[in-house]
């Protein structure tokens, strides 16, 4: 990990220097999710900066749910593993009562070709293959979510069924802990649809009935696309709910 801030190709102010090193740093692997970073002062001491340039680097990347700050403890790399990461990306609340864990049912996991589309969002070359997830979410023994996640074929080698099936923690944990892709951020499309007859079969509920299809394009560091999922929500008994600030 480069530790000089010379090098730094365009004159921003010092913390933002050390967010971009740090974010680097994360990238390249150095503390894995999870992991601990080194404490404030060795880490003004690598940079040759103040410890409060560091805090201000430290806070922006908390903010933006890079890194998390535990009181008494230190400072660790944000990881999707953990129990209040699991629902970040995961805007779906029953009407009536708590948030329960969703069970997950693996329907496929294939790899082939990456559809035009889908080669598009993920920025894939012509020809190059892509992994297809198709699962549902279910409260208790109702589905709720119908989702097709398309992966990057040559990021997730190895990705199976079986694999999915068998790993216990959330999905973007799996890819975190196996593959070493780290989810970041996403953005979302929301839309109101019609259930056709096979989506309808799959969830339960009467083709024509109302649905939120949900885009979603997940990004890792450096803003590379490395998931494209299309989520379908029946909302009969749940809904689709959002902080704003």
């Amino acid at each position: 990990m480069t530790d000089v801030l010379a090098a730094a190709a365009t004159p921003s102010p010092l913390y933002q220097q050390v967010k971009a090193l740090i974010t680097r740093g994360l990238q390249s692997g150095d503390w894995k999710p999870g992991e601990a970073i080194p404490p404030e002062t060795e880490l003004a001491a690598r940079f040759k900066v103040s410890q409060g340039t560091v805090r201000k680097a430290i806070d922006e990347l908390a903010a933006e749910n890079l890194l998390v700050r535990r009181q008494g403890k230190g400072t660790f790399v944000a990881t999707h593993a953990e129990e209040h990461q699991q629902y970040r990306f995961l805007r779906l609340t029953p009407d009536a009562g708590e948030r329960a864990r969703l069970r997950r049912r693996f329907l496929d996991c294939r790899r082939m070709r990456a559809p035009a589309d889908v080669a598009k969002w993920l920025g894939l070359d012509r020809g190059e293959h892509a992994v297809q997830v198709r699962r549902l979410l279910l409260s208790g023994d109702t589905p709720v979510v119908l989702d097709d996640i398309w992966l990057p074929g040559g990021l997730f080698r190895g990705l199976t069924a079986e694999k999915l099936a068998t790993y216990r923690g959330p999905m973007y944990g799996l890819f975190e802990a196996e593959f070493g892709v780290n989810m970041i951020r996403a953005e979302e499309k929301i839309r109101a649809v019609a259930a056709t007859a096979d989506e309808a079969a799959l969830l339960g509920c009467a083709a024509g009935a109302p649905l939120l299809l949900v885009e979603r394009l997940s990004c890792t560091y450096g803003d590379k696309p490395v998931e494209w999922r299309r989520g379908l929500y029946d909302t009969a008994r749940h809904h689709y709910r959002n902080e704003l600030s």
